[in-house]
Order: structure tokens, then C-alpha cells, then sequence
């Protein structure tokens, strides 16, 4: 009995996110099929008029299910610059006050989550499409944020016991601290409050989700701009949102492609194409990341799934370490740009723009910054005499290796096809992909198996919780922006200042370049989009253009330190310091650059393809 109770603490929140991930896919993939093929030979009937909602419901509650799981693997988006700089004990000290924070932030959201279900409860309601009680979904609310606490109060407990009484209690101070304007009724405009806390909170490493909520909820305290009861709507209604769920799935799509074996046929037949040329893996690599870009949507498992396979190929071929960790990480950054990308989902979704449109922008840019990066690879393997292997080539072999490869095209075709004729929302191209990679890895190539499966769905929840949990406390935080009409204030600035389209291209380049230096890609337009967005659009800048701009400058910052996830990854793969494969990055980060200034001043590199949707 023990052990079971154990096992349900450990596990409890993997299983029922595995299941509301597998229920959302399949819930999306029945809409298809039952709009194309059943349709054909049915009247009437309810269809599948309940499988968006239900996909719905299930993204809430794996979202908020993953969560306590993230919390206990310390994998919430943070800032850890500064952070690191600190003593050893300080960092102790504020990790306490970072766990008192937290638990505060998600007591608020638990008990006017608990409300929203008895408000519900007492005046009932139900849902369009199933017909089930409203309050039933609502349920992941108390649920949700209670099992967050208990996985906070746990982390707090061990943080204490290594900290030490003394440390923790100045901790505890610390935290009450940042109460005093609120208990002193100081008067402090909700602007200055909402980024003052915003800003203190990122910069001691506090995760950027609870920043988020927790600085809208001291500038309610403080400001007044809301009532609380407000937390316990937004909390649901900010995430259920049938858009956000092409994240997960995307993302789920990339790494059941990675573990069932379409990576590794990709790499065989690349290899065959250009392995034989100076430089010939390196150009593999970009080659491959290119085509798994169109299949995941992110940047770090691109790097992951590649440098698995072509970093130690790359080094028994005697390239530099270093470099071959570096061109695996500046390749990787094509998984943002060519769709479908999460950070373009996550821009339009936050700019209320066409998600196709935001999408089918980056495939130019991205295909451009994988020919820079293959010229550029090139250019140094010859320098360095880095000769390709000496092969026989056959049509035979080739056609062996394209026939191999064939599942693996079929993704990549299903997901930029769907979108671009129109006949799949980037919602079902997504669900499409992910089921597809997991047929193909199961039945197919069958490497998708019992034992690996549930880490594959866990890996998948937890890489997309982080994201959608940025997005949905967001909202709370732009809405305070949005009545306080804060976007409008500073752009009239802005305006003020230059009227010049060019010099405020250059000038948020330049911000955008350094944002993506210190911050995960999604906080940075949720955060940001609001705010500069009113700005390029005073001066005649397309929406759907100053996305990739913004997508792109991102995507260089996946290659830059301190925060570069690209880095971290391939620096993981390559057993050496981060600083090395820095160093040996900054050949591409200026190829990537050169991208950046077309993609910006020639606005028809990334609206060609979109334009030609409308």
C-alpha cells in the first residue's frame, strides 16, 4: 500500500497528463477525419461538433495538471543571470523567498479558482457543444492549483532544510518585504507597479509565469485596476483557446519523430547528398535540421534530436568539438522560423494575427538562414580541411535511402500543405503531425514502444506546459497594460522621439537582439508584442512582417549567452563549456545577422508566401 501511495505522489500528474494530451490529439484528428472522409457518408447527426471542445478542456487540464511536475524538475522559464552572479548562500536565501512567492501567487489563484466552481456550482450552466455542466471543467482549477501547492510546499521543505533556519527566516522577511507598499496604502500607478514588480521578480530568478501573475496581482492590491474574483475566469478562460493547442502538439509532434526513427533516415539520406563534400556532415546537419524543423516547431529539440546523431559523427571525422556543437545549435534555430514554429503561434496568438499567415512567413527566412549557414560551414570546413567521406554513389543506395525516408516526408507535407491550401487550421496540421509521428514510430518504423512511450508523452506535456503557461498568465498581465492603455502611452513616445521607420526598426532589432540574450523566446512576445506592436504599426510595419523580424531576432538569441537554450543543449552534447561552443558560434550568429537585415528592410522575403494565401 505504501509503495502504491508513493508511486500515485510521483506519478499521478504524468498519467492524467498523458491521457488529456493522447484525448486532445485524437479529439483533433476525429474533426479531420470526420470532415472529409465520414461527412461523405452520413446525414446529419451531431458530428463532431463536441471534439474542438473537448481538445479544449483536455489542453486546460494537462496544462495545469503539468505544472506541479515542471515545479518539481525546476523546469519554469526563469532568468538566471543575475541570479548566478549571487553568493552561494544569498542564492539560498532568495530560493526561500522565491517558494514563499510562489506559494502566495497560487494561493490566490486557488482560492478564486475554488470560488469561480462554487459561483458555477450554485448558478449552473452548460457547454455548447458536449452539454456537461460548465463547472465540471472548471474543476481543474481547486484540483490544478492544489496539487501546485503541494509540490511547492514540498520543494519549499527540502529549500529550507539546505538553506538552514536562520537563511530561510531571512527569506520569509524578504518575501514580506515585498507586501509594504500594500500594507503602508502607498499610492503607486499601476504602471509603475505592474513593471517594477515584473522587473524585480525576473531579475531574482523568479520563474517568469508566476511573475507575471503575481505583479498583476500586486498592482490589483495596490492599483485597484481589477477585482480578484477576476482570477478565478481568466485563470481557465486565458487557455481555452483552440489555437494554443497546436503548441503541444507540434511539440509532441517533434519528439515522436525523434524517438520513433524518422530522424535517423533523414540523416542517412542527407549524408548521402552531401556527405561527400568539404564539410560534408556539418552541411548534413543544416540539411536535416532544416527538414525536422518543418516537423517540431522548436528550436531546443531540433538541437537535440540532430546533435544526437551528427555531433559524435562530426567529431569521428575529426571536426573541432566545439564547432560541431556550434553548427548544430545555430542549425537548430531554423526550428522557429520554417513552420511550424510554437514562438510563431505564440506571436500571432499575442497579436491576434493570422496564425497561417505568421507561419508560412518564416519559411523563406528560414530556408535563407540554412543556405547562409551551409555556405558559411563550407567556407570553414575547406579552411580547415575537413574533407568529406569518400563514397560510391548508386541510385540504387539513393533510392534505397528515399524509400527508407519516405514516412518522414509525409509530416512535413501534411502540416505546410494543410495550411497552405487551406484544407487544415494550423490547430489540425499540428494534431495531424503528432499523430502521424506516432503511428509512424509505432507501426512503421517501431521505435516508439511500450517501454518508451509514456516519456515521450511527459517530455511532450512538460516542453509545452512551460509555454502555455507563459500564454495563459499573460493575459491577466495585458489586460492590466491594456486598460491603463500603457501600449498607446509608449508608443506615442516613441513616435515623438522618430517618426522614421527605419531608425525604429533598428532600435527594436537592437532591443529585440538583447531581450533574446536574457529571455525564453515565448516570454518575450507575450511580453513585449503588446507594447512594441502599436509602434511598427504607427509607422506602416505589417503585423505579419514584424513577426518574423521579432521571430527571428529570437531565434539568434537561442545562439547567444547567458540564456541561449541552443547552447546549453549542444554544449550537453559536446561535453564542453558553454563559452566554447559560444566562441565557435559567432561565424554563424553573423551569417544569421546578415538574414536578419534583409528579412527586415525587404518586407516581401517574408510576406511573399503569405500574400499569396490571401
Amino acid at each position: 500500500m505504501a509503495k502504491r501511495l508513493k508511486y500515485l505522489d510521483e506519478n499521478i500528474e504524468k498519467i492524467l497528463c498523458c491521457i488529456g494530451l493522447l484525448a486532445a490529439i485524437v479529439s483533433i484528428v476525429w474533426q479531420v477525419l470526420y470532415r472529409y472522409l465520414f461527412t461523405r457518408f452520413t446525414a446529419g447527426g451531431t458530428g463532431a461538433v463536441w471534439s474542438e471542445e473537448l481538445a479544449r478542456f483536455a489542453f486546460v487540464w494537462f496544462t495545469y495538471l503539468c505544472v506541479p511536475v515542471a515545479i518539481k524538475k525546476q523546469n519554469l522559464v526563469k532568468v538566471n543571470a543575475l541570479y548566478k552572479k549571487f553568493p552561494k548562500g544569498f542564492q539560498q536565501i532568495l530560493t526561500v523567498t522565491m517558494d514563499i512567492l510562489m506559494l502566495i501567487s497560487n494561493g490566490f489563484l486557488l482560492y478564486y479558482g475554488t470560488e469561480q466552481v462554487i459561483r458555477m456550482l450554485k448558478l449552473p450552466t452548460k457547454t455548447p457543444a458536449m452539454l456537461i455542466p460548465y463547472w465540471i471543467p472548471y474543476l481543474i482549477l481547486p484540483i490544478g492549483f492544489a496539487l501546485i501547492t503541494v509540490r511547492i510546499i514540498q520543494m519549499g521543505c527540502r529549500h529550507i532544510k539546505e538553506s538552514g533556519l536562520t537563511d530561510a527566516a531571512i527569506g520569509a522577511v524578504l518575501a514580506a518585504v515585498m507586501f509594504i507598499p500594500y500594507f503602508l496604502h502607498l499610492e503607486i500607478g499601476a504602471a509603475a507597479c505592474l513593471f517594477g514588480y515584473f522587473a524585480l521578480l525576473v531579475l531574482i530568478s523568479f520563474p517568469i509565469a508566476f511573475s507575471l501573475v503575481l505583479s498583476a496581482i500586486m498592482t490589483i492590491l495596490i492599483a485597484g485596476t481589477l477585482p480578484l474574483s477576476y482570477l478565478g475566469s481568466i485563470s481557465f478562460t486565458s487557455l481555452d483557446n483552440s489555437t494554443y493547442l497546436a503548441i503541444p502538439f507540434f511539440i509532441a509532434g517533434g519528439v515522436f519523430m525523434g524517438v520513433g526513427g524518422l530522424t535517423k533516415r533523414l540523416i542517412d539520406l542527407a549524408d548521402e547528398l552531401v556527405g561527400g563534400m568539404y564539410g560534408g556532415i556539418a552541411l548534413t546537419s543544416v540539411l536535416v535540421c532544416m527538414v525536422f524543423a518543418a516537423m517540431s516547431g522548436s528550436g531546443p529539440a531540433t538541437v537535440a534530436a540532430i546533435g544526437t546523431m551528427t555531433i559524435p559523427a562530426m567529431v569521428a571525422r575529426g571536426y573541432d568539438k566545439n564547432y560541431a556543437g556550434a553548427i548544430v545549435a545555430a542549425s537548430g534555430a531554423i526550428g522557429v522560423l520554417i513552420p511550424p514554429s510554437n514562438t510563431s503561434v505564440v506571436y500571432a496568438v499575442t497579436a491576434s494575427a493570422s496564425v497561417g499567415k505568421a507561419l508560412m512567413a518564416g519559411v523563406v527566412p528560414g530556408i535563407l538562414v540554412g543556405i547562409v549557414l551551409m555556405v558559411f560551414s563550407y567556407y570553414i570546413a575547406r579552411k580547415n580541411n575537413w574533407k568529406g567521406e569518400k563514397r560510391q554513389h548508386s541510385a540504387k543506395k539513393f533510392g534505397m535511402l528515399i524509400w527508407e525516408a519516405k514516412w518522414a516526408f509525409l509530416v512535413p507535407v501534411v502540416v505546410l500543405g494543410g495550411i497552405y491550401l487551406g484544407l487544415l487550421t494550423p490547430t489540425e496540421s499540428a494534431a495531424m503531425a503528432a499523430f502521424l509521428g506516432l503511428v509512424i514510430g509505432i507501426f512503421a518504423y517501431r521505435e516508439i514502444t511500450r517501454e518508451n512511450l509514456v516519456d515521450c508523452l511527459v517530455e511532450s506535456v512538460l516542453s509545452s506546459c512551460t509555454v502555455c503557461l507563459l500564454l495563459g498568465m499573460a493575459t491577466l498581465f495585458g489586460n492590466i497594460l491594456a486598460m491603463e492603455q500603457i501600449p498607446t502611452k509608449v508608443a506615442e513616445a516613441m513616435i515623438a522621439l522618430t517618426d522614421n521607420k527605419i531608425i525604429i526598426l533598428i532600435l527594436i532589432n537592437i532591443l529585440m537582439l538583447f531581450v533574446g540574450c536574457i529571455m525564453n523566446a515565448s516570454a518575450a512576445i507575450v511580453i513585449l508584442v503588446p507594447i512594441l506592436l502599436p509602434i511598427v504599426t504607427a509607422v506602416g510595419v505589417d503585423p505579419i512582417h514584424f513577426g518574423i523580424i521579432m521571430v527571428l531576432n529570437l531565434a539568434i538569441g537561442l545562439v547567444t549567452p547567458p540564456v541561449g537554450v541552443n547552447l546549453f543543449v549542444a554544449s550537453g552534447l559536446t561535453e564542453t563549456g558553454i563559452e566554447e561552443v559560444a566562441k565557435s558560434s559567432l561565424p554563424f550568429i553573423g551569417a544569421m545577422l546578415l538574414v536578419l537585415i534583409l528579412v527586415t528592410f525587404v518586407p516581401e522575403v517574408s510576406l511573399w508566401l503569405p500574400n499569396m494565401m490571401a
